[in-house]
């Protein structure tokens, strides 16, 4: 393997503990910096300080945001009695492509005993507060179809399930565009579990 110089090794370390980026990926952003003018190179660390220093979470819905309560929270054109919980910040994005006009609560996570991750590690007792004060019409529960994401709407469901309001879960199934001879047995078991009935 090739020695670099002491400052070109340790970027390609703290490279390397983004996700994603292996050694050889690392190397070529590194290298793509050295050769980079000193005002690209002066920005891109300016813009990594600027993230750490700004950004903070939400004190209703705990989405990342440069101002306190989120553009989300105080949108007037938001229905704040609808609220879509998702596992991360970066769920927000798939969900807002289909015209969604409600608000949102982020976990930072999901329910995982194999990594240590349970209820208290999640950020769930806000959203748990909203309902109680009265806030919430109808809870989404966006969690991912996997094991863990499963578990967690399941857990969450059970936790508001006393409370008056409207808990719905996204239906999985088969995607758009796709053959169901290729779809997996969890994902045609969702999909029928999901059937509607259709309008002549």
């Amino acid at each position: 393997m090739a020695r670099y110089a002491e400052p070109m090794a340790r970027l390609i370390d703290e490279l390397k503990k983004l996700p994603g980026v292996g050694t050889k990926t690392a190397q070529r952003f590194a290298f793509h910096i050295l050769r980079s003018s000193e005002e690209d190179a002066t920005a891109l660390a300016e813009a990594v300080q600027g993230v750490k220093a700004s950004l903070r979470l939400c004190s209703i819905c705990n989405n990342i945001t440069d101002v306190d309560p989120c553009l989300y929270c105080t949108s007037p054109t938001r229905n704040t009695r609808l609220i879509c919980v998702v596992e991360e910040p970066t769920n927000i994005d798939a969900i807002e492509r289909t015209r969604y006009t409600g608000v949102y609560h982020v976990l930072h996570g999901t329910l995982s005993p194999l990594h240590g991750v349970g209820p208290d590690q999640l950020r769930a007792r806000s959203l748990v507060q909203r309902v109680e004060r009265g806030e919430v019409d109808e809870v989404i529960l966006a969690t991912s179809p996997t094991l863990e994401g499963e578990a967690t709407a399941s857990w969450l469901a059970g936790s508001l399930r006393h409370f008056k309001i409207r808990i719905t879960r996204i239906a999985t199934g088969v995607p758009a565009g796709s053959d169901i001879e290729y779809a997996d047995e969890v994902t045609m078991s969702h999909a029928l579990e999901g059937r509607h009935e259709m309008k002549s």
